[in-house]
């Protein structure tokens, strides 16, 4: 059971690196799909939210922190894009500062939520 818990915050961890890296290769130029950046229930993290976290784990407080912070991540991308797609890229490169306090708290809750489960809670 333990592992099975491991796996799927492994797993929800990989996403959302993804995500993040997706969105920095589309801040400095390279050519990548928009709508997993811009939309929160197209990118992979945001169906293991719908599908795992909303669901399975929906007990947690941390399952619905989680759902707001990631979408507040994806309205800050779109910003960030838009930037971009203006030509501000400058702008919108500074703005991944505070895409990473949101990321860093979404790591923040995944394990949180992983710990709990976990101790059995």
């Amino acid at each position: 059971m333990h592992d099975d818990i491991k796996q799927d915050f492994e797993t929800a961890s990989v996403k959302h690196f993804l995500f993040k890296s997706k969105l920095r290769s589309f801040l400095y130029g390279s050519g990548t799909a928009e709508g997993p950046i811009r939309d929160p229930n197209l990118c992979s993290l945001g169906k293991w939210i719908n599908e795992r976290a909303l669901v399975t784990y929906k007990h947690l407080p941390e399952a619905h922190e989680l759902n707001r912070v990631h979408r507040q991540i994806h309205e800050k991308a779109n910003q960030l894009m838009d930037l971009r797609l203006a030509g501000e890229t400058e702008q919108a490169i500074t703005g991944l500062a505070d895409v990473q306090v949101m990321a860093d708290r979404i790591v923040q809750l995944l394990r949180a939520m992983e710990e709990k489960l976990r101790h059995g809670r």
